[in-house]
């Protein structure tokens, strides 16, 4: 089956990547109220997790920070590298700035609470099966964090040539790349624009390479340290 992104015509493959059983089955019963969702398996020890990646073809991974840390470097970042079309989603019982800065060099499309509610732990899947990265808005809340960021992007290894600006961006694609930086989402974009959500997945196409970015995260930190956007 091949990797990518989530179309119409089937289902997201998750997989759930925790320690605890109980934790687990309250994820699985949570998920099992979308149609559009399927949980192609569950793993609870790094072992388990690489052999489920090889094995299961998961659109997204939700898997517990304290597993993917219990290997060095972190299984967020091995899968990532093995794997880039995988979505993964950590998972933390107390958010921190180091644990999102840690997150974000490993490329994970998300950072959420372990207790997050359900309907929003089902919007975060679809919107990293869909290509989307919120994790772009809960960094961009902290500017302590941004920050960081930006002083240390050369050693975050996303890809070749970050100071060769290919072309500018166009008006509309600058709006959009604020937006995007805000933590929006396309159908929220295209909403505010009066514009199809397809013209959006457009503009954001375009947007990443013209930045030579392979992700949304990557682009918005590129046009910030390049001063194309603000966070004003």
């Amino acid at each position: 089956m091949p990797r990518g992104k989530q179309t119409a015509n089937r289902r997201i493959r998750v997989l759930i990547a925790d320690q605890q059983p109980l934790y687990r089955r309250g994820v699985r019963a949570a998920l099992g109220r979308a149609a559009d969702i399927e949980i192609c398996g569950e793993a609870s020890t790094p072992e388990e997790l690489m052999a489920a990646v090889n094995n299961l073809y998961p659109d997204v991974i939700l898997l517990d920070i304290a597993l993917s840390r219990s290997r060095q470097p972190d299984l967020a970042r091995t899968i990532k590298q093995l794997v880039p079309s995988i979505a993964i989603v950590l998972l933390t019982p107390n958010p921190t700035d180091e644990e999102l800065f840690q997150a974000i060099r490993s490329r994970v499309a998300g950072y959420i609470k372990r207790d997050v509610l359900p309907d929003d732990l089902i919007t975060t899947i679809r919107r990293c099966a869909n290509g989307e990265h919120p994790i772009n808005g809960v960094f961009l809340a902290r500017p302590k964090v941004a920050q960081q960021v930006l002083e240390q992007f050369q050693d975050l290894s996303w890809g070749k040539g970050v100071e060769h600006f290919v072309s500018p961006l166009t008006p509309r694609e600058t709006e959009i790349l604020t937006y995007m930086a805000q933590g929006y989402f396309n159908k929220q974009i295209a909403a505010i624009l009066n514009i199809s959500e397809q013209t959006i997945k457009n503009h954001v196409t375009s947007i990443l390479r013209k930045l030579d970015a392979n992700a949304r995260t990557q682009a918005v930190i590129t046009a910030l340290k390049r001063g194309l956007i603000t966070l004003d």
